[in-house]
């Protein structure tokens, strides 16, 4: 216990950077504000001449946009690039000299600016409640666990594919290029653009064996309650297990990074 003091403390300083930058979270933030409403406004054009597409009523997909827009105000672009800034400033050669494990320093401090972000993200999710009338949401106590848990869980697997991605910081000199590919890969391959089961088959089947649905299509069919039960405690184990293989995959890539550091302006 003793031992993770440490990395509570990096969580707390990172909190308090969150909250003294709070200009650039709010900016993050309305940016996922702006991205809920257009697709709001796109989706509502389409089912104005369905009532149902894919299996989808008009107000599940309400919800469905809101669990896309709550899951990825978990870990915003800052939570992103402070990984990555940390290998271009060089700054990660202070780190290598620290007693800090670098992948669960850099956790805590994706968890600590994360709980500030996530009160935003409510009050942001608030509005959108209020101005998407009609939003379904679970009946049960069950639902809500099964829900909350899969969220955490998807933070975490995020986290894992975030970090990945900025340790090939350590052979490309640009962050933004890497940030950009790993959005568009997420965001297609989790169903933050489409629920999954719009895709065509092969895609779709394609998605159940990698770890990207578990980021948003898993916690949003179990908050609309269309898998419950054994079903959704399967479902929550299989991102578990693409969390845990993310980590150690994140803390193999590390080990090969170190040995071949090149350090900008370090």
């Amino acid at each position: 216990m003793k031992s993770n003091r440490k990395y509570l403390i990096i969580g707390k300083v990172s909190l308090k950077n969150a909250m003294a930058y709070r200009g650039t979270f709010i900016i993050s933030m309305m940016g996922g504000f702006v991205l809920v409403i257009s697709q709001f406004y796109i989706w509502n054009a389409i089912y104005s001449k369905h009532s149902e597409i894919g299996g989808y009523s008009w107000d599940e997909m309400k919800s469905y946009l809101l669990i896309m827009f709550i899951t990825n105000s978990l870990l915003s672009w800052y939570s992103e690039m402070a990984i990555s800034q940390k290998i271009l400033d060089g700054s990660v050669a202070m780190d290598l000299l620290k007693p800090l494990d670098f992948q669960k320093a850099r956790l805590a401090e994706t968890v600590g600016a994360s709980i500030f972000e996530s009160i935003l993200g409510t009050l942001v999710a608030s509005v959108i409640i209020i101005i998407f009338e009609g939003i379904t949401s679970p009946t049960n106590l069950a639902t809500w666990l099964l829900f909350v848990s899969s969220l955490l869980i998807s933070a975490w697997t995020k986290f894992g594919i975030i970090y990945i991605a900025g340790l090939f910081c350590f052979w490309t000199s640009n962050p933004y290029g890497v940030a950009w590919v790993r959005a568009a890969i997420t965001n297609l391959l989790s169903g933050a653009l489409v629920p999954l089961s719009l895709f065509p088959k092969w895609l779709e089947t394609l998605t159940a064996y990698l770890p990207f649905r578990g980021i948003v299509f898993v916690p949003a069919t179990i908050f609309l309650n269309r898998i419950n039960g054994q079903a959704a405690v399967q479902e929550i184990a299989v991102q578990f297990i693409w969390a845990v293989l993310l980590w150690l995959a994140g803390r193999a890539i590390w080990s090969r990074a170190v040995r071949q550091i090149t350090i900008y302006g370090g």
